[in-house]
């Protein structure tokens, strides 16, 4: 299994120039701490620290030869979207870490692909980005599960997603920027339930929004974490759209009938997990997923798929290499 190809993965630049003016005072900034350690710091507040993997190419490769990997999607770090900014000052912030990416990623363009960020929460503006980072270098695109209070079927996402389409490129949707409170700040809640529960509506958005109904199939979309929880309750939301078809009848057939036109990552750390994903959305529609390089991410990559006696071999090139590869248009 020396030919995986990690679809989610993300990078941190090693300094970028001040945001203050576009992200306002709580703008993201690194304090660099050694040549191999930083923080992420939003205003005065430490927002994660990260070591040198994040940005360094010689790092990341050495660590893709020891877990088998051949080539990786690199994404944005979501903490950079700044969705909740102007359309003008957002295209602009996503415009220098998009860059900064293809620097990133420069040293080994065969195996650490590069997937941009937009400013989602202006449709025009999302994509006029995509074509100049497409165009720059950029393979796909990585877009937050939600702008606001405004989920996957808004108008102006589902506009952005049909220009996706129409040009070829790869979307893989991250959550990001869940709610917080009291019951949440505790144990991680919020990355070990929020984030698996954001990644549920998101997809529910695209099904029951009607999305899939008027959207080119063309388009390639993959969602991070498995799905969230979508696997697992795909049943009861199929009962619900039979059951109160009244409330939730808002697509053209039933959620099941979804199930094909969207794809999932691995990462879920358990054989019986993803055993569920398999038997539930298809052995065409799951991909080797890391998180790579946070430490809640799966190391070595693709271990669980790597492990897996359930699946056949034929199935496990499928989720290893041979889904991404047509997910990526390789």
């Amino acid at each position: 299994m020396a030919d995986v190809i990690d679809v989610h993965t993300h990078y941190v630049p090693r300094g970028w120039p001040d945001l203050t003016d576009l992200g306002g005072p709580e703008a993201p900034w690194l304090r660099i701490e050694s040549e191999k350690e930083a923080v992420i710091m939003t205003g005065s507040a430490e927002f994660r620290r990260i070591q040198s993997d994040c940005w360094d190419a010689e790092v990341r490769l050495r660590d893709m030869d020891a877990d088998g990997v051949r080539t990786q999607v690199v994404s944005p770090t979501p903490a950079f979207f700044h969705y909740g900014r102007g359309g003008a000052e957002a295209a602009k912030i996503a415009r220098i870490f998009n860059d900064l990416a293809l620097e990133i990623t420069a040293p080994a363009p065969d195996r650490l692909i590069p997937f941009c960020q937009v400013p989602l929460q202006d449709p025009d503006a999302a994509c006029r980005e995509l074509e100049r980072a497409v165009a720059a270098g950029h393979r796909g695109v990585e877009i937050g599960n939600h702008v606001g209070d405004q989920d996957l079927d808004s108008e102006g996402v589902v506009t952005f997603l049909q220009h996706c389409a129409a040009l070829d490129v790869p979307v893989f949707v991250h959550p990001w920027d869940m709610d917080t409170s009291p019951r949440l700040d505790r144990w991680m809640a919020r990355w070990l339930t929020a984030m698996p529960a954001e990644t549920h509506l998101s997809i529910l958005a695209l099904v029951l929004g009607g999305v899939f109904d008027r959207i080119d199939e063309r388009l390639r979309i993959c969602f991070a974490h498995g799905g969230g929880s979508f696997a697992f309750w795909l049943g009861r939301m199929e009962n619900a759209w039979h059951g109160r078809n009244d409330v939730i009848g808002t697509s053209a057939y039933p959620p099941s009938h979804y199930v094909g036109r969207f794809s999932v990552d691995s990462v879920v750390f358990d054989d019986r997990a993803l055993r569920l994903l398999v038997d539930t959305l298809g052995e065409d529609s799951v991909m080797v997923g890391s998180d790579y390089p946070y430490p809640l991410g799966e190391r070595p990559v693709g271990e669980v798929v790597r492990k897996s006696g359930f699946l056949t071999e034929h199935a496990r090139y499928k989720i290893t290499r041979g889904n991404a590869e047509r997910y990526l248009g390789l």
